[in-house]
């Protein structure tokens, strides 16, 4: 199979989660063995950070890259779509530091990304093959990456809040080509007292109850609900018999493990190209996916 670019420019605008600052980021045709480039626009010069495992300096909150002194925040969502349409060359234009979060999920990359349709080129796809098992592990966070050989791209994600309302969910994804629809719109989520501490942190300043689902471990006092709807400016949030904040409603029953696989093939696509291989991962999160990446690259 041949590598692909856009057809034309496409544009979305939002706001950035942690930064709170309007962005808007163009997805650009590129040449081929141009790979995925993030572009700053608002900086002098114009300066290129490539998406590559190797440049990500971040993960506290999400994935972020930089290289030299141009940074790109919570590129994750965004990856994803490329990875998952399986767009190898592109030039994403952004003018700030962060993306945009949007409905929290892929959805709205994903869209703009096939309404812009897909160009084959002359070159032919290049993957990043594993010949040899390899494992990323955190014994005592219970976090486990591993990989083996395997002509075509399987991922299965287990993960295990210890919640009522979130305890231990599987999901699978058999094919890249079942990225759209099966996984491409499940949305970020978060605990409410995760909620309440970010909030009273000013790190969620482009939060919106339509990007993340909010999940109630323990009953709040009808004060914090009413916090939240200032917050958010929403009138009369609930919680829900099923312990969600009634600000969405889930795509799938388990959509959180399904995020923790988007999240995974975005952060997977750090890799500089597609990978051939079937990977099974314990607990993931944006430090584990990517310092296995590094792990990989190294190798």
């Amino acid at each position: 199979m041949n590598a692909h670019t856009i057809s034309t420019p496409v544009s979305l605008s939002g706001k950035g989660l942690h930064t709170g600052k309007n962005v808007t980021v163009t997805f650009n045709p590129a040449p081929e063995n141009t790979g995925v480039l993030f572009r700053r626009v608002d900086l002098p010069e114009q300066p290129i950070v490539h998406a590559l495992a190797t440049n990500v300096f971040d993960t506290s909150r999400g994935t972020s890259i930089k290289e030299n002194d141009a940074e790109v925040r919570t590129i994750e969502h965004l990856m994803a779509a490329l990875a998952g349409l399986q767009i190898d060359n592109v030039i994403v234009d952004i003018d700030a530091e962060e993306t945009p979060i949007l409905d929290g999920s892929a959805r709205f990359y994903v869209e703009a990304l096939q309404k812009a349709g897909y160009v084959e080129q002359q070159q032919e796809r290049e993957y990043f093959v594993v010949n040899e098992p390899m494992t990323f592990s955190i014994p005592e966070k219970q976090i486990e990456l591993r990989v083996e050989p395997f002509d075509g791209f399987e991922l299965k994600v287990d993960v295990d809040y210890g919640t009522a309302v979130l305890a231990t969910q599987t999901a699978e994804l058999n094919d890249i080509n079942d990225f759209y629809p099966d996984v491409y719109n499940c949305r970020t989520f978060v605990f409410l007292h995760e909620l309440q501490f970010l909030i009273a942190n000013n790190l969620v300043k482009g939060g919106d109850v339509d990007n993340a689902i909010v999940f109630v471990a323990q009953m709040p006092e009808q004060k914090v609900l009413d916090q939240l709807s200032a917050f958010f400016n929403r009138k009369n949030l609930k919680v829900t018999e099923n312990g969600v904040l009634d600000n969405v409603e889930l795509h799938h029953a388990n959509e959180p493990a399904r995020h923790k696989l988007l999240d995974l093939v975005g952060d997977l696509y750090l890799l500089g190209k597609p990978l051939k291989g079937r990977v099974y991962a314990s607990h993931p999160g944006h430090f584990a996916n990517t310092e296995f990446a590094k792990k990989l690259l190294s190798k």
